[in-house]
């Protein structure tokens, strides 16, 4: 173990010990610390979202080459390759080439994915993009492997 590495982990070790002794004192007869309100969570399920189906328009890029074009720098630039690789053929995230889709390749099933999010690590992006982004996104995962993608992977 390098002396940096060394260090790091020393110093966390020492912040977790002063964190558990720093804690309240037990109640007067008692050996625990009264409990505190549960902490807020979000539930997430195989399909997280609203519970009911939020009614969208059809995707209003459908077929636009431009919109594909838009869709591939969001892709770049919000690092989905970084799950799911930098022509979308796969990762630690699912490939977007292929044709089977856990959660439906419908262009409103794939704007909920990407809104809303799934369990397992895709994250919802409903808070850092607008619904046109989101839009053009799916226009271009829905032009992998069609004579429209714009910047295909190179041929073998």
């Amino acid at each position: 173990m390098t002396t940096g590495l060394r260090t790091i982990v020393v110093l966390g070790m020492g912040a977790l010990a002063m964190a558990a002794a720093c804690g309240p004192p037990p109640p007067s007869g008692g050996t625990t610390a009264p409990s505190s309100p549960p902490p807020m969570f979000t539930a997430v399920g195989p399909i997280p979202g609203p519970a009911t189906d939020v009614e969208r328009a059809a995707n209003p890029y459908a077929e636009d080459r431009t919109a594909m074009g838009e869709g591939r720098q969001l892709f770049i630039r919000f690092n989905c390759s970084g799950c799911h690789g930098g022509r979308a053929g796969g990762g630690m995230g699912p490939s977007l080439r292929d044709a089977d889709w856990m959660y439906g390749s419908l262009d409103e099933q794939v704007f909920s994915t990407i809104a809303e999010g799934r369990a397992h690590g895709m994250p919802s992006w409903q808070r850092r993009l607008t619904d046109d982004q989101i839009w053009k996104l799916v226009t271009y995962i829905k032009a992998l492997r069609t004579r429209n993608e714009p910047e295909p992977p190179p041929s073998e």
